[in-house]
């Protein structure tokens, strides 16, 4: 049910501009630092391991198809889920946090009181500044990822730049990208719910806001990786 009511909500956040904007903008900004590590880590790590694998397998030669290899890699999995966890790590907690503070401060009952709908002012824009982060976050990732590969290759190959961008270019059609990008949408969207869920349901002081922030990030983190699996099937039957 508060699912439902949260979803039907989210548009009545751009009532409200400026806190949608300051929401996506704490969320966005928030997790920049963990996704630029992750970008360059997960870039270096899959080009090492890929290249050792194909040159071991297929020679010397099959080296013209790291490039392919770890942009897809990159786009159509790594990137959205490592941002995903990234977000669920950092938003799922302090959403819970934050909510669950307000709700043990009486803050809610206030709005309450006020005429204010708490769903309208205080869950959708927090939610669908989940929404529209992750897809943002994602993009940033995978580049950064492909182009750390390329960094990599460049210290112990002979590459050159436009060749790799051409190899990845090759591959990345929006047959691959759009939907991969679009599973992010649904990764933000629960997030933002479990998040916000489980401050909603804060209870018992201090401890309950640190039990409802738990709570928070493994529901988020559980959410993603299962939807991720269903997704990842829903994609192969209607593209492939």
């Amino acid at each position: 049910m508060f699912t439902l009511e949260a979803v039907y909500q989210l548009p009545f956040a751009f009532k409200t501009p400026q806190e949608l904007i300051r929401q996506t903008y704490k969320t966005l900004i928030g997790a920049l630092p963990l996704a630029i590590v992750a970008g360059l880590a997960i870039g270096v790590v899959v080009w090492i391991h890929l290249r050792d694998a194909l040159v071991n397998v297929a020679g010397p030669s099959a080296m013209t198809y790291l490039p392919q290899a770890l942009a897809l890699a990159v786009v159509v999995e790594f990137a959205p889920l490592c941002s995903a966890l990234i977000l669920a790590g950092r938003s799922g907690s302090s959403l819970a946090a934050e909510i669950g503070s307000m709700k043990q401060t009486e803050q809610i009952d206030a709005l309450t009181l006020l005429g204010i709908r708490p769903m309208q002012a205080l869950i959708a824009p927090r939610i669908l500044a989940c929404v529209i982060s992750l897809p943002i976050l994602t993009v940033f990732t995978a580049y950064l990822a492909i182009y750390s590969g390329f960094l990599t290759e460049s210290l112990t190959g002979s590459m050159s730049f436009s060749q790799y961008q051409n190899e990845v270019l090759r591959v990345l059609t929006l047959r691959e990208s759009i939907p991969a990008l679009g599973k992010t949408f649904v990764f933000g969207l629960a997030i933002g719910i479990s998040g916000c869920y489980y401050g909603m349901e804060t209870e018992g002081g201090t401890e309950g806001v640190g039990k409802a922030a738990t709570q928070g990030v493994v529901t988020s983190i559980i959410s993603v990786l299962i939807l991720n699996v269903f997704l990842v099937k829903t994609i192969h039957f209607f593209f492939n």
